[in-house]
């Protein structure tokens, strides 16, 4: 199988590092500098202090990636407008796009532009971090999870490569309720811990931290209930907390960007509970609150006080 990844970041690194060992693959990156190390030197990705080296096809120019069967969707939230024409570039005619990113309305964009038939939505547990050009970071191994939509065979032929790479992943009828799960544990962790500068396990271990968590999950959950979307947890703050504790030294993305100047996705994580939860009738304060900080810190990163 021939798999594009549009995005080679954090978990685009991690993921095509492992798929390349099973399946040719090529990295679809608008980081010149990036591409060129992977190009070099190969993909360095480290896990418990052990980095390994795989060399790998990558590019800059979408052109001379296809044609391919799959393209695995992992950039920010505000690149997938910029995905949806690469995808459209490199994928052959019957080929499918699958989004593992974050948040909310990125499948939404692709099926805009490829067209509902060729678009699907997964669902990823690992971590990744992006150290510098051509290295990641594995930072956890969890789960990834396809819809059978729009192609069940194409879902189980993504997941059985998965498997056989090192990276448990299965297919289910429908990821909604996978999705929200883990838009929930975004809108929980990864605003607070931009605003705070702390790792995740901070926020469980904080009291005033841990109540700002449990209100935002807990409006984000009210809100996919008003929904309709059946959760894959019964308590909504609990499996937060737990996710933190579980990943207690992660950086998350959102932290990870901010650190490092770069926007963020919080339009598609507690922006987008926020517009959901004006649309059905639920009062998301505490998350319209959060995307706004972050927004501001954005805008004035120019002007920040060392």
């Amino acid at each position: 199988m021939r798999i594009a990844f549009i995005g080679a970041g954090a978990l685009g690194g991690v993921i095509g590092f492992y798929l390349s060992a099973v399946a040719e693959v090529v990295l679809v990156d608008p980081w010149v500098e990036h591409v060129a190390a992977m190009a070099a030197h190969g993909l360095r990705c480290e896990r418990d202090g052990v980095e390994t080296i795989r060399p790998v096809r990558a590019v800059s120019d979408p052109a001379l990636a296809g044609p391919v069967e799959v393209a695995l969707v992992l950039v920010k939230s505000r690149q997938t407008p910029w995905a949806a024409t690469v995808a459209r570039t490199v994928l052959a005619g019957a080929g499918v796009a699958y989004t593992l990113q974050n948040g909310l309305g990125n499948r939404e964009i692709l099926a805009e532009a490829l067209g509902e038939e060729r678009v699907g939505q997964g669902v990823t547990a690992l971590g990744g971090t992006l150290l510098g050009p051509g290295r990641v970071r594995h930072a956890g191994m969890g789960p990834t999870l396809f819809g059978a939509a729009p192609d069940r065979v194409m879902a189980a032929a993504l997941a059985d490569l998965f498997m056989r790479a090192g990276l448990p992943a299965e297919v289910q009828e429908d990821v909604t309720g996978l999705v929200w799960g883990k838009l929930i544990v975004n809108a929980g962790i990864n605003a607070l811990t931009a605003l705070l500068r702390v790792p995740n396990g901070a926020l469980a271990d904080a009291p005033a931290a841990r109540e700002l968590l449990a209100a935002a999950a807990r409006e984000a959950a009210n809100v996919a209930v008003a929904l309709d979307v059946q959760l894959p947890y019964a308590d909504p703050v609990e499996h937060v907390l737990d996710v933190a504790r579980a990943t207690g030294a992660n950086r998350s993305s959102t932290l990870q960007d901010v650190l490092r100047g770069a926007p963020t996705e919080i339009t598609a994580i507690n922006g987008a509970v926020a517009r959901e939860g004006v649309r059905v009738g639920v009062p998301t304060p505490v998350n319209a609150l959060l995307a706004s900080l972050i927004e501001a810190l954005e805008a004035t990163a120019g002007q920040r006080v060392g």
